[in-house]
């Protein structure tokens, strides 16, 4: 089972991954980062993100019961949303949430160069990274 680094170095082997973080949502701080960040600043990139996941973890629109109630035989995130995707002309960013055996709110954001990434599988192999990454 990977850490913070490990995974954030399988991470940037994707095609067109630009650069990745994984960051806890609740503060906006960042538990580790690699590659390139969209400001040259990660810190401040993290604090951006964790708005993005915060605000789409806590809609009633996403949240857990509406994801049981869609899919009763699987476990879904404990905020209901597996994932956010945001596009941009130049890129996508993935932001991934991870379970956790606290409280899930840590998340893995891949920043992707748009035409050189693969946004299906990279959010493919976002979801198997982020089941087994090991937070200590």
């Amino acid at each position: 089972m990977p850490g913070i680094d490990e995974c954030l170095l399988d991470i940037m082997k994707l095609p067109g991954a630009r650069g990745a973080a994984v960051v806890d949502w609740t503060s906006g701080l960042a538990l580790g980062t690699i590659g390139e960040s969209p400001h040259d600043d990660h810190e401040a990139t993290a604090a951006e993100t964790a708005e993005v996941a915060r605000m789409a973890a806590e809609q009633p629109a996403f949240a857990q019961e509406s994801a049981r109630a869609e899919t009763p035989d699987e476990d879904p995130p404990a905020s209901g949303v597996e994932d956010v995707i945001v596009t941009s002309p130049a890129g996508y960013h993935i932001l991934r949430f991870v379970e956790t055996d606290f409280d899930s709110s840590v998340f893995v954001h891949l920043w992707l160069h748009r035409s050189e990434g693969n946004l299906a599988l990279a959010r493919i192999r976002l979801g198997e990274l982020a089941q087994r990454l090991v937070l200590a």
